[in-house]
């Protein structure tokens, strides 16, 4: 195997995300549900044989190094001496958007350099080496919609309905770290369990249980994602006017909002100059669910 062409990294809409304590290290302890959507970033990987590796931005200009080429670094010592790559990368999914496109990107280089390369390194070993790149990592190599806990490290598959959303992405982007970071920042909020989520898809009528899923909870990064950048407001507040429940996903400063299952009520009016909104359905697996076993 010389290269892999068209492989998808999904991004993932935060349905909610509940702060509910802080480790003596600094690290946040949240709850989430992660849900992959049809929002893609898309990676061509060759193989050279130079033990070289390198990156060509065939979209958007990614920074000289992001989690695409550390990824590949990482997994590197695993291969035989001399396999490289050079990865191409079509860049769709924006940056400082909550959505997790740096993190999805690190999990599609790992599975496809993993089987490029022909080391056959099971989930588990991959999931450890995208731990350290970064906590969502793990959740885009499960490949299934999941209920996160922890620092994001503690996983736990879940069943979600088929829906539609309109995600819209305003301009300006928001660095995680000064969210984390502020002092105003809720971190108490009480623990809530999958069973409250309701998570069994099977006992509610899909538009009831539709409503109950992604109506659970709220963002309590949210509130400091709006003092930091307007227009989080902004987007939330356009929504509002069509008639939709817009709340921020991850960190922002993407906002989304589930659509009527009427495609005609779904239209969406003309976004500002220089958003970009998507209409979006989610996924019931990751696309490359099983590349590693």
């Amino acid at each position: 195997m010389k290269a892999i062409y068209d492989l998808p990294a999904p991004a993932k809409l935060n349905l909610f995300l509940h702060i509910t304590g802080r480790r003596d290290d600094g690290y946040h302890l949240l709850q989430s549900v992660f849900m992959l959507i049809d929002w893609c970033d898309t990676l061509h990987v060759e193989l050279r044989r130079d033990g070289q590796l390198s990156r060509e931005d065939l979209t958007t200009e990614l920074p000289a190094d992001d989690l695409i080429l550390r990824a590949a670094r990482a997994l590197q010592p695993f291969a035989a001496p001399g396999q490289g790559a050079h990865i191409g990368v079509a860049k769709h999914v924006p940056a400082q958007a909550g959505m997790g496109g740096g993190s999805s990107d690190a999990a599609t280089c790992l599975l496809a350099l993993n089987r490029l390369w022909g080391l056959n390194l099971p989930l588990s070993r991959l999931a450890h080496i995208g731990l350290k790149l970064g906590a969502d990592v793990p959740f885009f190599l499960g490949g299934r919609n999941a209920w996160v806990e922890g620092i994001g490290e503690q996983i736990t598959p879940v069943t979600l309905p088929s829906a539609r959303f309109a995600v819209v992405k305003p301009p300006e982007g928001l660095d995680t770290r000064l969210i984390f970071s502020a002092s105003d920042l809720q971190r108490a909020t009480p623990v809530a369990i999958i069973s409250g989520f309701a998570a069994d898809s099977e006992s509610s009528e899909a538009t009831n249980l539709g409503n109950q899923v992604f109506d659970f909870g709220h963002n309590d990064l949210q509130p400091v994602a709006q003092r930091l950048c307007p227009a989080v407001t902004e987007a939330i507040e356009w929504l509002g006017t069509q008639g939709l429940k817009a709340r921020m996903t991850g960190s922002g400063s993407s906002v989304f909002a589930m659509l009527p299952q009427s495609p005609q009520e779904a239209e969406l009016l003309e976004a500002p100059e220089g958003w970009q909104v998507r209409q979006c359905s989610n996924l019931e697996v990751h696309p490359l669910l099983g590349w590693a076993t």
